[in-house]
């Protein structure tokens, strides 16, 4: 692994926490619960995305949630940089995370065949 690859993930893994900090203490209810799967610094760290888990949430949840965090987005990255010291922070985009839904439908996949064994 690069010396860049190296440093991206560990950014990464101060974000996801950092996020999930500044989260909790936001005024929105709505954000209480949510959980921060995943955070994806992309190549040059001007944009990070950010996994949520949706499994707990109604489509129709799941578009406020996303709406409520674009707009808290600011406030999210002001408390970053001042919690890790950095000179700039990644511009965050909210989605909701996939893969544990794939994750899911490929463990029902492999209990069926074994099933039909």
């Amino acid at each position: 692994m690069k010396p860049s690859e190296i440093k991206r993930k560990r950014q990464a893994s101060l974000l996801r926490e950092l996020i999930s900090e500044a989260v909790g203490q936001l005024d929105d209810e709505r954000l209480h619960g949510i959980t921060v799967t995943e955070v994806d610094v992309k190549k040059g760290g001007y944009d990070a995305d950010v996994y949520i888990d949706k499994s707990f949430y109604s489509p129709e949840e799941q578009k406020e949630i996303l709406k409520a965090l674009k707009k808290a987005a600011p406030l999210l990255q002001s408390y970053c940089l001042e919690m890790s010291g950095w000179f700039k922070c990644p511009k965050f985009h909210f989605k909701f995370d996939e893969l544990l839904d794939q994750q899911k439908k490929i463990e029902d996949l492999f209990a069926k065949i074994k099933e039909e064994k």
